[in-house]
């Protein structure tokens, strides 16, 4: 009976009474000082839970049937946890309490430094999470690893979702990359604008315009990074961004001049063309999607994809039209 704050001794006197109704409580103090004090505790509790009743003269106790107890104890325990419940989801005023004290020592400044990239990860996770107008970005990587797009793509595509806007800008070089290039231009498809620049070296992350991410070191960012929130220092970064972007180059533009005018012939998108020849040549998807730097997830919707486009039954019939088709 722990669970509805009842101890050990209590619970062993009730059960006495359930046991030996009508005992005396006279009979119990004869078990010793320390026991009748202990007994004399645990009856007031006992009264107190409702457990127990006197009866009469002579300080004889009646135990509460064991339903009514247990009901009885259920619903004063539930209305404890809703009371903590309350006071858990009324407390919310303790963050502007504790922000004030960080305040004190970072409002000079306005800056707070990001140690490791799993701190920064994080961070960033929730930066993403509680944005409500708009992320800007400028990511000078010439490619993105399997890892990296998996992590991102929940991230960008809830954001997009939500009706945030993103504007990214990376290096014209990462195109080069396949994964890569299918994953921008998948963010593309969702809604984001995203440029390409010829070269890049800053490393810009800004949101809702009130919060900037800059590492240490943009050769390095394991090194760690600066949270700005000052803002001067906030609008800087942003004019800094604005003249990357209005000089950078539209991705539709350079994803037209990609060297794959058979792809668009046969109405299937780079991504899926490399899905195609991989269904015909790779026999687990698990190995297909490792080898496109894709989730497994995504490797199978492009391939349900692609047989619909081909109007096959399986995936057997799949290869053998697009061999037909002179596809792969």
């Amino acid at each position: 009976m722990s669970i509805f704050g009842v101890s050990a001794a209590e619970e062993e006197l009730y059960r006495h009474f359930l046991h030996n109704p009508d005992t005396a409580i006279d009979e119990l103090r004869k078990l010793g000082d320390d026991a009748g004090r202990d007994a004399d505790h645990c009856l007031e509790r006992l009264r107190h839970l409702g457990l127990i009743h006197p009866t009469g003269a002579g300080g004889r106790i009646t135990p509460a049937d064991p339903e009514v107890a247990v009901a009885r104890l259920t619903d004063a325990r539930l209305h404890a946890l809703l009371q903590e419940v309350q006071r858990v989801t009324q407390s919310r005023h303790i963050v502007q309490s504790l922000r004030s004290e960080q305040g004190a020592w970072m409002a000079p400044q306005g800056i707070e430094q990001l140690h490791g990239l799993e701190e920064i990860r994080n961070r960033i996770e929730d930066l993403a999470f509680f944005a409500r107008d708009e992320i800007l970005s400028v990511e000078p990587y010439t490619r993105l690893s399997a890892e990296n797009i998996e992590r991102s793509r929940p991230l960008d595509l809830r954001c997009l979702r939500r009706g945030i806007r993103i504007r990214n800008v990376v290096l014209r070089a990462a195109l080069d990359h396949a994964p890569t290039a299918d994953y921008l231009r998948e963010l593309a498809a969702e809604g984001a604008v995203i440029k390409v620049a010829e070269n890049i070296s800053e490393r810009i992350l800004v949101y809702d315009g009130r919060t900037a991410l800059v590492p240490l070191d943009p050769q390095n960012t394991s090194r760690g990074a600066l949270l700005a929130r000052s803002t001067g220092l906030v609008s800087n970064i942003i004019a800094l961004f604005e003249k990357i972007w209005s000089q950078a180059d539209e991705l539709p533009t350079v994803a037209g001049a990609e060297t794959r005018p058979d792809a668009g012939e046969q109405g299937l998108t780079g991504t899926e063309r490399r899905v195609l020849l991989s269904m015909c040549s790779v026999g687990k998807d698990e190995t297909g999607a490792r080898d496109l730097g894709v989730s497994v997830r995504t490797y199978r919707r492009h391939v349900a994809d692609i047989m619909q486009k081909l109007g096959a039954a399986n995936r057997a019939h799949a290869a053998l039209l697009a061999r037909e088709r002179g596809w792969v």
